[in-house]
């Protein structure tokens, strides 16, 4: 996927979620960094980067992260869950809108 997929993706899924409240996307040739600001003071950070295909989508409160799910060459693909977001539990390939869905799954649970 090249970073214009990506975003158009991203903006899409991100559009569908009731809690997101802004969403900052910068881009600069083919790495793509953002976030969206959320209702109770979160954010969801996202960083893609086209030539090597790491993703990386995580839940922030308080400077820490409470979820996410990623893709780097080290670990593979992985989701940290909320409730031990330190760890790495393998996945299989999702895409952005089954990322969105996971993540409006996990908000759903979160006080």
């Amino acid at each position: 996927m090249d970073i214009n997929q990506f975003l158009i993706s991203l903006l899409d899924g991100l559009s569908k979620l009731d809690f997101v409240e802004k969403v900052d996307i910068q881009t600069e040739v083919f790495v793509l960094k953002g976030r969206a600001i959320l209702k109770t003071k979160r954010l969801l950070q996202i960083y893609f980067n086209e030539l090597t295909g790491t993703t990386a989508f995580a839940l922030i409160e308080n400077d820490r992260r409470i979820w996410g799910i990623d893709y780097d060459n080290m670990r593979g693909r992985h989701l940290h869950p909320q409730e031990d977001p330190e760890m790495h539990h393998k996945i299989n390939k999702k895409t952005i809108e089954e990322i969105m869905k996971i993540l409006s799954e996990a908000w759903a649970t979160f006080k």
